[in-house]
């Protein structure tokens, strides 16, 4: 495949399904020591990869789960936020100032810290309790990030009963890594060509549904805006017939993700809409490209990943196609913001 190191990638995603044992083991322990909710505090993007698991707990879950903005929460804290809270802090650098801050705001308040990050000795890893590392970069983050987000919900799951078969989805997710390289595979021959239809435009409209629309903002937000400098307007399925749809028009841009949890009927709706009033509608289905041996349940689970995976083949055909590579920033930790 097309600049891609398949070793270093299965690598990345095997350490994060690895951190299974780990993360069930302190999940159970806060929760039969009297945990009472469950925080996700992210900054920017690794905040989006987080919502597919917050929105699993929100639907199948009886234990509360909330997330937020560590830039406002560090301001006001919540009524919620309590010594009885765990805390799952996700930081690819371990650096991030928004998150650094509010981990210093969390130590006060006396919560449970767990943090996801990349990079052991920086303030996120020498702040948590425990700090899980798994190293990634960023065209390998999204995956493992996915992964380790999905194992803290099916833990909190197991913890509170509501998961028999806890075991048996862990040892299944031990085939992903392989699964998301045949996935690459399988896009690879129409990668180039869905790059050309990103580079044919400097506007697109990105939406998806349930577990596709954290990933659609994702990559809309955090690869085409932050690494591509390509304008988008993300907008949810749900969101899509109040207001957005009167952009639709001949010659707009409209990109739509499709997975394959109990929210696609959503996307399908848009699809059936959209593909009536433009000519550039763009389905990315990952039902076309995931292997079939993957159960049913766990494909719908990381159907984000999964498309996450895809895009990663898109992005490393875009970057050459457009002569701006990923790494590009003229703002982002290069000036004082």
């Amino acid at each position: 495949m097309f600049n891609f190191d398949e070793a270093r990638f299965l690598r990345i995603q095997k350490g994060a399904v690895d951190l299974a044992p780990r993360i069930d083991h302190e999940i159970g322990a806060a929760i039969a020591d009297g945990a009472r909710n469950l925080y996700f505090l992210g900054t920017g993007g690794v905040a989006y990869l987080m919502e597919p698991a917050v929105q699993l707990l929100q639907r199948k879950s009886s234990f509360p789960v909330f997330k937020d903005f560590p830039a406002e929460l560090v301001l006001t804290g919540s009524a919620n936020l309590t010594d009885k809270s765990i805390v799952v802090m996700p930081s690819l650098s371990g650096t991030t100032r928004e998150s650094v801050a509010m981990l210093n705001k969390v130590k006060e308040v006396g919560a449970k810290i767990i943090t996801l990050i990349g990079h052991a000795d920086t303030p996120l890893g020498l702040g948590g309790n425990p700090a899980l590392v798994n190293f990634a970069e960023d065209d390998t983050s999204s995956e493992s990030f996915y992964l380790q987000s999905l194992l803290v919900a099916l833990s909190v799951m197991k913890a509170k009963g509501e998961l028999p078969h806890y075991d048996a989805l862990v040892a299944e997710l031990a085939t992903v890594p392989a699964a998301l390289v045949q996935a690459k595979a399988a896009f690879e021959p129409r990668a180039e060509e869905f790059a050309q239809i990103i580079a044919g435009s400097d506007y697109h409209m990105f939406t998806g549904a349930g577990n596709m629309w954290p990933e659609a903002l994702y990559y809309a937000t955090c690869i085409l805006e932050e690494m591509q400098w390509i304008r988008t307007r993300p907008v949810h399925a749900s969101d899509f017939f109040h207001g957005p749809l009167e952009l639709i028009d001949t010659g707009v841009s409209l990109v739509l993700f499709r997975g394959e949890d109990a929210y696609d009927p959503l996307a399908v709706r848009v699809e059936e809409f959209a593909k009536r009033y433009t000519d550039k509608l763009t389905v990315i289905n990952t039902a076309d490209y995931c292997p079939r041996d993957l159960s049913p349940e766990l494909r719908a689970l990381l159907s984000p990943a999964f498309m996450a995976t895809l895009m990663e083949r898109l992005s490393a055909h875009l970057e050459v196609m457009r002569d701006h590579p990923l790494v590009t920033r003229r703002y982002y930790k290069r000036v004082a913001y």
